[in-house]
């Protein structure tokens, strides 16, 4: 009689009262949930413990790549599904991980296309979709130190598709994700000066206008038409606001006075 691998759900969570519910009933599935929560205000914690979730709780900070390694510490079967709280597992892709468990122990990990709210619509085109990312995987693998754009770190190992989408509430509030987009440039363009990276004004402004021009006509996000102009506008102004932090941080800009 075969074993069923056991499932353990990570969630690293701040004030995510408004997501939360929907992200936990999604995977409530699952043989564990553990929530990893950065001294909320709201009612994340009580949500939390209202499902059944097991909760850690932290002051600190470190980035997202920290928080995630820290989160996983606590989790305890031997597959780990680590997804966000404003992210929601679909019917098809829980049968793809239920496929998964059913599988005898590897060192494979499992790549799930993404799709992503914009504006009010889910994306195609503009490089949102297939936005794939790899979040199932036994639990000895773990996520990088990146302050943002963290992802896990398996190198030369063995990367499987699942079948159905992983839903994600990218920009379901503009003005908060336009806040958001400005903390990460910041958190970026700090990780960056520490590494020793450079900016200039032509590269700030080459790096914009490509990347406007990489995300309209290149990835077609034309093709979703009024939300994919503004898409690409976002992302180009994004890409901006990396590299002008950049070239302040270099500079010293911030610190000058007349």
């Amino acid at each position: 009689m075969k074993i069923r691998q056991k499932l353990s759900v990570v969630i690293i969570t701040k004030n995510s009262a408004e997501f939360l519910v929907e992200c936990l009933e999604s995977v409530n599935w699952a043989d564990e949930i553990v929530i990893f929560d950065s001294n909320s205000t709201d009612k994340t914690q009580s949500i939390a413990y209202q499902y059944g979730a097991i909760v850690y709780k932290t002051n600190r900070w470190d980035g997202y790549g920290k928080q995630r390694q820290i989160a996983q510490s606590y989790a305890q079967h031997s597959m780990i599904l680590m997804i966000d709280s404003d992210e929601r597992v679909t019917p098809s892709l829980k049968n793809s991980i239920k496929g998964v468990l059913q599988q005898p122990a590897t060192d494979t990990v499992y790549r799930m296309s993404r799709s992503n709210l914009f504006l009010g619509k889910f994306m195609r085109h503009g490089g949102w979709y297939p936005d794939r990312v790899i979040r199932l995987y036994p639990r000895h693998f773990q996520y990088n130190n990146n302050v943002v754009h963290e992802s896990l770190h398996a190198p030369k190992t063995k990367i499987k598709l699942l079948y159905g989408d992983l839903l994600h509430l990218t920009c379901s509030d503009f003005i908060s994700f336009q806040s958001k987009q400005l903390s990460y440039a910041k958190a970026w363009a700090i990780q960056s000066h520490k590494n020793g990276q450079n900016s200039n004004i032509i590269c700030i402004f080459l790096h914009t206008i490509w990347t406007f021009i990489q995300t309209l006509l290149i990835r077609t996000s034309f093709l979703d038409g009024k939300q994919g102009w503004l898409l690409a506008i976002v992302t180009s102004q994004y890409t901006f606001n990396k590299y002008t932090t950049l070239w302040t941080l270099k500079n010293d800009i911030n610190k000058r006075t007349l």
